[in-house]
C-alpha cells in the first residue's frame, strides 16, 4: 500500500489476505510548508491511496484533503487558533422541480447566492449531505454543520428497538465517510428532539458519546427547542437552539435571546460557545403588501429578518446564527394548513432560486456583521 501527499510519500506491507478478508494500515505522513485551509480562502492538496500487487497499483483512491484545526476555547470557536463568528443557512438538498436530485452545478449556485449574502458556513439540515456538496464547500472554504439523520422525531418513535440501531448507524456513516473533508467543524443530531427527558438524555449522550469516539478532533452540538426546559445542554461542546421571536412568538428578540441564553448558562451552556441554529420567518414569493405588511408577506419576512437579524448579531455571548432557511422546500399535505402551498416558506429565496425581499436584507446584516 502507498500514499502521497504534499510531496510526500509513504508505503506499508500487507500480508496476503484471503477473498472478503479486510487489514488495516496505518501510515504516517509529516507534511512541512503546507498552507492551512482558512475560512473562504482553501486550500486543498490532493491525497492518493494505491494498493499495490507485485508492486503494480491495482486499486487507488484519490481525494482533496485540506490542513487546519478546530477546537472550542471557552465560549469562541477556534480555525487555526483564531476566533470565527458563524453567519450561516439552513440548506435542504432540494431544487424546485428538480426535487432532491441536486446537480453539482446546482449546488454550487447555491453556495454562491448565500456567499453574495455574507455567509460562510452551512448547515445540512437534517442528514449527511451528498459528498459532492461537501466537495463544493471543502473548494469555496465554507464551514459545515453536518448532521446525521434524526428530526423531530416523536418520543414513541424514538423508543422503537430499531431505533437506535439506525441512529447509530446514520453517525457512524456520516462520519467515516466524510471524515476528510476539512470543511466540515462540528458533528450535529437529533434535530428537536426528547432532550428534556431522561429517557432522551440517555439517547444523546449514548449518540454524542460514539460521534467522539469517531472523530476526537470535532465539536458535537444539536439543535434544541425545549425552551427552559433541556436537560442536555452539560453533553455537547456547543450549545444550539432553534428559536423565532416575533414569527412564532411577539417577544422582542434581543430580550427573547438574552433571556433564553441565561436560561442556558444555569443549565449546562456556562463556559461554551452558543449558535442559533434555526431563526427566520415565511414569505410567499411574489406575495406583497407594504402598507399592512401581514405574516406570509415578503414585507413581513423581511422586517421580520432585519430585526432578528440585528438584534442577534449585537449579543456578545453569541457565536453563531443560522437563518432558517436557504430556500423554500415541499412539506408533506399534514403541513398544509399551516404551511401555503404544502411548503416550507421560509426560505430567503423560493425553490427556483427567485430572491424574495429578505435577500437584499440579509445580505446587508451579514455583510456589516464582522464580529
Amino acid at each position: 500500500m502507498r500514499i502521497s501527499l504534499a510531496g510526500q510519500n509513504a508505503e506499508a506491507a500487507l500480508p496476503a489476505m484471503q477473498a472478503g478478508e479486510t487489514r488495516t494500515a496505518v501510515l504516517t505522513l509529516r507534511c512541512l510548508g503546507v498552507q492551512p485551509w482558512r475560512l473562504l480562502d482553501a486550500h486543498l492538496y490532493t491525497m492518493r491511496c494505491e494498493l499495490l500487487t507485485d508492486g503494480k497499483p491495482v486499486d487507488d483512491l484519490i481525494d482533496h484533503v485540506g490542513f487546519r484545526t478546530v477546537r472550542v476555547e471557552g465560549e469562541s470557536i477556534l480555525l487555526n487558533g483564531e476566533k470565527v463568528f458563524i453567519k450561516g443557512f439552513n440548506r435542504h438538498e432540494d431544487y424546485g422541480a428538480l426535487g432532491c436530485a441536486v446537480p453539482v452545478g446546482a449546488m454550487m449556485h447555491d453556495l454562491h447566492l448565500m456567499m453574495d449574502m455574507g455567509a460562510n458556513s452551512v448547515r445540512t439540515c437534517h442528514y449527511p449531505n451528498d459528498p459532492r456538496f461537501l466537495d463544493l464547500c471543502d473548494e469555496l472554504g465554507l464551514l459545515v454543520w453536518e448532521e446525521c439523520h434524526s428530526r423531530a422525531i416523536p418520543g414513541e418513535i424514538m423508543r422503537k428497538p430499531l431505533f437506535l440501531e439506525q441512529l447509530d448507524a446514520s453517525a457512524t456513516e456520516m462520519v467515516t465517510q466524510h471524515y476528510n473533508h476539512p470543511c466540515i467543524y462540528t458533528w450535529g443530531l437529533l434535530n428537536e428532539c426528547e432532550s428534556d427527558t431522561e429517557f432522551g438524555r440517555g439517547l444523546y449522550d449514548h449518540v454524542i458519546a460514539l460521534l467522539h469516539r469517531l472523530d476526537a478532533h470535532r465539536p458535537v452540538t444539536f439543535a434544541s427547542c425545549k425552551f427552559f426546559t433541556d436537560v442536555c445542554l452539560d453533553l455537547v461542546d456547543i450549545a444550539s437552539y432553534n428559536i423565532y421571536p416575533q414569527w412564532y412568538t411577539t417577544e422582542e428578540p434581543g430580550n427573547y435571546a438574552d433571556r433564553l441564553m441565561a436560561w442556558m448558562d444555569e443549565h449546562g451552556a456556562a463556559g461554551k460557545p452558543i449558535l442559533f441554529s434555526e431563526f427566520g420567518a415565511g414569505g410567499i414569493y411574489g406575495y406583497h403588501d407594504p402598507l399592512a405588511l401581514p405574516k406570509w408577506s415578503e414585507e413581513r419576512q423581511a422586517k421580520i429578518l432585519g430585526d432578528q437579524l440585528r438584534a442577534l448579531g449585537a449579543r456578545d455571548r453569541l457565536t453563531g446564527l443560522y437563518i432558517w432557511q436557504f430556500a423554500d422546500v415541499p412539506v408533506s399535505e399534514e403541513w398544509a394548513l399551516i404551511r401555503p402551498k404544502a411548503q416550507n416558506n421560509k426560505g430567503v429565496v423560493d425553490q427556483y432560486r427567485r430572491p424574495k425581499l429578505a435577500y437584499a436584507v440579509v445580505r446587508e446584516c451579514y455583510t456589516a456583521l464582522t464580529r
